[in-house]
């Protein structure tokens, strides 16, 4: 006998694959299995019994008719004898094989073998889309992924969290979803609800206790899940193959069963008992014709019969997979009821060869799908990410993370992590939260507990805010700082808070609600005194003069795009301080000069040239400050000197040749910057200027410097640097409290020994070169030198 044994590598396949074998894959199995055991049963008697047995026949004459009519009158006279062939063994064993090759029908020599042959390749078929290199990776890794994702400890904690909650709950949830899917036009809905799942009514019962513990570990094992569930999905969806092969394997089976049964029903009746055989070979046996007997085609006519059953059962069940196959949805995949039974509502629907392995599970159990639809869900995922991070993010780590900043407050940054770790929440010292490029992430209530906190800083961060969160925040943030790039990142839930003080907006805005993002209502910040604004836009929103009667200082940074519209600027009566840079004005705007109550004005990297209408900044009595610096301004008009109030002075960087006597009527100020420009000659009037504590001509091309500079006693920072001058005057005793010289840059060949009289002034404050500082008497050097 042939064992069984040797044609198991036709079937054989991992046994991971059996969750990707439906009912009609194990029944067709089974079949075949009986049916390679009728083909194994024929071909081994085939092979071991005699195929065919016969026997020479006389051809009958006229005499030996006459003579036999006779004998047959006188038998009960005479013994019967049997008839002499003269035949030996070998002769036989020549006429039993010339009888089996010329007389025997094909159908009943080989039927054992088609047998045989026929279900080799229904085993073959059958796993075929096992073997192939194209779809069986695509099913080692799907089944590998699923395996895991059935034994995760998360998956477990997921579905226990859904099953602890309230069942009022869940019936509100089941019939709120109920009632949007009758809503759902057929269009929409045309997804097919799998039926298998909705014989899955139970919750998963699990220990609550045991499942809400998960290590790190386990942490970090779920999160690669995640991942490469995430990269399957998007890598299976692209195509179909594994669906096309089955339905291939399938189309070919049924094909052939139909084949199978149309010729055996033809031929099964030709396997007889009874051969009658005719044969050249009298000339070696003296016999032409012969009568055999076909020894086991009683039993071959049995397992034929047998044989036609089993195949018409395997040809129903392929007929029922092609219905199954062509009848359903197979390419589409809804986690409707999942989403229904296990309250994860995100959970998305699938397609392709994703959705058919899907299917296919669900028919071996759907427990499976219900399962691995956890790690499709981005809800679950940020769940795990948040359970990882409060694992890598302690509160003690946290803690030595805290330092103070500008505005020394206790302040905590965050940079690009997955989540905000829960454990922050237990900071309760912090004053200040900065977080830079997070993404996904919900604020909860537990933010109340940082009972300090006045500071949030966002950057590039896209949050949700938990209603009870936005309560806290309403009545405890001071200060608000958000840079974003789109509309994710803009915090839509900041125009509630009413107690901010401070507002730091950098980012795309618009005036136009068609783009962008446009800036609304500011109404409920009732005090709010400063607004900061780094973005592109071409007027000054309305939105702003809702807040004008408590806004103290409004700064402007539009990197370059121009500013047409300033009229709102009027409405900002209380304005101290006012910033407008980048904003592309060639004339200081008409509306500023209604701000009675302006302190300090910055117009900085615009593109004035003419400032004419700065006679118009006498009416404004308080300000103390003017900056015009990095512009292109060419000179500074007479009427400088209405401005009798001004302390600070910055025309840095812009293209000045002359210094109008007049300017240095303004008597009151004390900082005074004229670098980067192209300044030869200074004045002398610049000695009225008796409260100068800061004088910079730094990058310009004076040559002489008048000794009335020197008059001003309180210079405290005097910059020369850059220019070309030679000669640095004794008179520079006089600055007794000078602590920062700057004369790097000169053309000078020796400092005067004078400037040992200025006794604040250090090495460290001296800017020039080493060999110049040489050229100093030791004893000041030392002294210099000495801190």
């Amino acid at each position: 006998m042939i064992p069984m044994m040797e044609f198991r590598q036709f079937s054989e396949q991992q046994p991971a694959f059996r969750v990707l074998k439906p009912w009609w894959d194990v029944f067709t199995e089974y079949l075949s299995v009986i049916m390679l055991m009728i083909g194994v049963f024929g071909c081994t008697l085939q092979v071991m019994q005699d195929k065919i047995i016969c026997l020479p026949r006389r051809v009958a004459s006229e005499n030996t008719s006459e003579l036999h009519l006779e004998s047959n009158i006188s038998s009960v006279l005479r013994e019967m004898k049997g008839l002499k062939t003269d035949l030996d063994l070998q002769q036989y064993s020549f006429i039993n094989q010339m009888c089996y090759e010329k007389a025997l029908h094909w159908y009943a020599k080989y039927f054992p073998y088609l047998v045989l042959i026929h279900t080799v390749v229904f085993m073959v078929c059958s796993n075929f889309w096992f073997k192939f290199p194209g779809s069986s990776s695509k099913i080692e890794h799907f089944i590998s992924m699923l395996v895991k994702c059935f034994d995760s400890p998360w998956t477990t904690r997921a579905l226990s969290e859904v099953s602890g909650e309230n069942p009022e709950d869940n019936e509100n949830k089941r019939s709120s979803i109920s009632e949007f899917n009758i809503a759902m036009s057929p269009g929409e809905g045309s997804l097919e609800k799998t039926q298998s799942l909705r014989s899955i009514p139970e919750k998963i019962v699990v220990d609550k206790a045991s499942a809400s513990v998960l290590d790190k570990k386990e942490g970090e094992q779920a999160k690669a899940l995640f991942e490469k569930v995430k990269k399957f999905r998007l890598h299976v969806e692209e195509g179909d193959i594994l669906y096309l092969m089955y339905v291939r394997q399938t189309v070919f089976k049924v094909i052939k069963f139909l084949l199978i049964i149309a010729y055996n029903s033809t031929l099964v009746n030709k396997v007889q008992n009874k051969v009658r055989c005719e044969v050249e070979i009298q000339d070696m046996t003296g016999y032409r014709q012969f009568q055999c007997n076909h020894t086991m085609a009683h039993l071959f006519s049995k397992l034929s019969y047998c044989y036609l059953c089993l195949v018409a059962m395997y040809g129903l069940t392929s007929l029922y997979t092609s219905y199954w196959l062509f009848y359903r949805s197979l390419k589409e995949y809804s986690f409707e009821y999942v989403r229904q039974e296990t309250g994860i509502c995100d959970i998305p629907d699938v397609k392709n060869d994703f959705a058919f392995m899907l299917h296919m599970i669900d028919q071996y159990d759907p427990l499976y799908s219900k399962r691995f639809a956890v790690f499709l869900s981005e809800v679950s995922e940020n769940k795990l990410k948040q359970l990882n991070l409060n694992h890598d993010w302690t509160a003690e780590k946290l803690r030595q993370r805290l330092q103070t900043n500008p505005k020394n407050r206790l302040e905590l940054q965050l940079f690009m992590l997955p989540g905000l770790p829960d454990t922050v929440f237990e900071l309760t010292e912090l004053q200040s939260l900065k977080l830079e490029i997070i993404n996904n992430v919900t604020v909860s209530a537990s933010i109340s507990k940082l009972e300090d906190l006045q500071e949030l800083s966002l950057y590039q961060c896209s949050l949700k805010m938990h209603t009870a969160a936005i309560a806290f925040l309403k009545e405890n943030l001071k200060v608000l700082r958000v840079k974003f790039d789109d509309s994710r990142e803009f915090p839509s839930w900041m125009y509630c808070l009413r107690n901010l003080e401070e507002l730091y907006l950098t980012g795309p805005l618009s005036t136009d609600a068609s783009k962008n993002i446009v800036l609304e209502s500011l109404r409920e910040m009732k005090c709010l005194k400063i607004l900061s604004i780094k973005s592109n836009l071409t007027k000054i929103p309305q939105s702003i003069v809702d807040v004008s009667s408590h806004l103290q200082r409004f700064y402007l940074h539009n990197d370059g795009t121009k500013l047409v519209m300033v009229n709102n600027l009027k409405k900002m009566t209380n304005l101290t301080v006012l910033e407008i840079v980048r904003c592309d004005l060639e004339r200081i705007p008409h509306a500023i000069f209604s701000l009675t109550n302006l302190q300090e004005l910055d117009l900085k990297e615009n593109n004035l040239r003419s400032i004419e209408e700065i006679i118009s900044f006498q009416h404004l009595r308080k300000l103390t400050c003017l900056k015009l610096w990095y512009n292109s301004i060419m000179y500074i008009p007479e009427h400088i000197k209405k401005l009798s109030s001004l302390e600070r002075l910055n025309f840095s960087h812009n293209k000045i040749e002359i210094l109008p006597s007049h300017l240095f009527l303004c008597n009151k100020l004390r900082y005074l910057d004229l670098s980067n420009n192209d300044i030869r000659f200074i004045p002398p009037e610049v000695g009225v200027l008796q409260s100068l504590q800061y004088f910079s001509v730094t990058c310009n091309k004076i040559e002489n410097l008048p000794d009335e500079l020197f008059f001003c006693k309180k210079i405290k920072t005097l910059k020369l640097g850059k220019n070309s001058l030679s000669i640095l005057s004794p008179k520079i005793s006089y600055l007794s409290v000078l602590i920062h010289l700057e004369l790097k840059g000169n053309h000078f060949e020796v400092l005067p020994q004078d400037l040992g009289y200025c006794r604040a002034l250090k090495r460290s404050g001296l800017i020039v070169e080493e060999t110049l500082f040489e050229t100093l008497p030791s004893d000041i050097r030392e002294q210099m030198k000495a801190e």
